[in-house]
C-alpha cells in the first residue's frame, strides 16, 4: 500500500449515520491498518477531515502511530486556517493544495474515505 494515497475529507468516514459512527469507523479503519501492518505511503486532510488530526480527535493515537510508521499525513493549510485549528493540531504536516496535489500526482492510487 505504500503506493496509496488515502484522503480523509470527513470527519470520520461515511455520510450517513452520526458522527459517533463516523468516528468508530475511521478509528477502526486506521486500526486495522496498524494491526496488518498495511501502511498507505501518505494520508491527506482537507475540509473537516483536518479535525481529525487535531486536539480532541478519538483517532489522534493511530494516527501518530501511522506517522511512527512513516506514513506521511498532509494537512490543508486552507482548511485549518478557515477552521481556526492552527493551534490545535497534534499530527501531520500542515501543508498546501500543492502538497496535496503533489501527493496525489506521484500515488498510483488514491482512495478517499
Amino acid at each position: 500500500m505504500k503506493d496509496t494515497l488515502v484522503a480523509f475529507t470527513r470527519y470520520g468516514i461515511g455520510h450517513a449515520g452520526d458522527e459517533a459512527l463516523q468516528l468508530k469507523l475511521a478509528g477502526t479503519w486506521l486500526r486495522m491498518c496498524i494491526e496488518n501492518k498495511r501502511y498507505p505511503g501518505a494520508m491527506t486532510f482537507y475540509t473537516d477531515g483536518v479535525r481529525l488530526a487535531c486536539e480532541g480527535s478519538p483517532v489522534l493515537e493511530d494516527l501518530a502511530a501511522l506517522e511512527r510508521e512513516g506514513v506521511h499525513l498532509i494537512l490543508c493549510k486552507t482548511c485549518i486556517d478557515a477552521l481556526g485549528l492552527a493551534d490545535a493540531v497534534r499530527v501531520g504536516v500542515i501543508g498546501g493544495m500543492g502538497d496535496i496535489f503533489a501527493a496525489q500526482a506521484t500515488a498510483t492510487k488514491v482512495v478517499s474515505l
